[in-house]
């Protein structure tokens, strides 16, 4: 999934705010995910860790975005469908602290 983030005051919804549900499970209650509340898609993430920041999915931007890819997630995991850019910084796994361990070459 690519993604992106910003600040929750940056972020709008075309069809009200009542079109997002938010949902956070009872094993994480630090994170919560949000979903089209017509069609159920995933749109965005956020997690008590980063207050007032959200995650947003990238496929859910109007084109052009200006989005470029930064560094790759969960390369170990990939499917054999991915195409993983050798030059980009990649991380093979969570490391389970919450962050990620950076990984050198491909």
């Amino acid at each position: 999934m690519a993604a992106t983030n910003t600040d929750m005051d940056d972020l709008s919804f075309d069809r009200g705010d009542d079109s997002v549900k938010w949902w956070t499970p009872d094993e994480e209650p630090t994170v919560a995910y949000g979903f089209c509340a017509h069609c159920g898609g995933g749109l965005f993430w956020r997690s008590n860790t980063r207050p007032g920041r959200v995650s947003v999915t990238a496929g859910t931007l109007d084109p052009p975005t200006g989005l470029s890819t930064v560094h790759a997630l969960f390369v170990a995991e990939a499917g054999d469908y991915h195409q993983i850019d050798p030059d980009l910084p990649h991380h093979l796994h969570d490391s389970g602290d919450g962050g990620v361990r950076i990984e050198g070459g491909w």
